[in-house]
């Protein structure tokens, strides 16, 4: 696989990992099973993200907050962002942009 481009390979980065965290990819030209599976994914993900942001939102603004509810909330917050930032380098590669693709650090 080359580092440029991902759609002119017909390689895309999938939204989920494989065993011990490496990086998923599908071949094809975007409109088959896994795809349309990942865009989904990708969609939920997303949703999820906007959710604990709102979440997080209410949380930072209690006053009694405690230190473990604070420490689940930045577990979460992590967790999320490392799905978003998955999605932005796939959405990326297929887009083009430079510095995307099965060669950028994904994790």
């Amino acid at each position: 696989m080359s580092g440029g481009g991902c759609e002119a390979d017909g390689v895309r980065l999938l939204p989920w990992t494989g065993s011990e965290g490496k990086p998923c990819y599908v071949f094809g030209d975007g409109t088959g099973y896994v795809s349309r599976m990942a865009d989904g994914i990708e969609g939920v993900q997303l949703g999820m993200a906007d959710d604990l942001l709102g979440h997080a939102a209410d949380l930072l603004a209690d006053r009694k907050v405690t230190g473990a509810e604070l420490h689940f909330l930045a577990s979460r917050l992590t967790e999320s962002l490392r799905d978003v930032k998955r999605v932005a380098v796939s959405r990326g590669s297929r887009l083009g942009a430079a510095g995307y693709g099965p060669g950028a650090d994904s994790r």
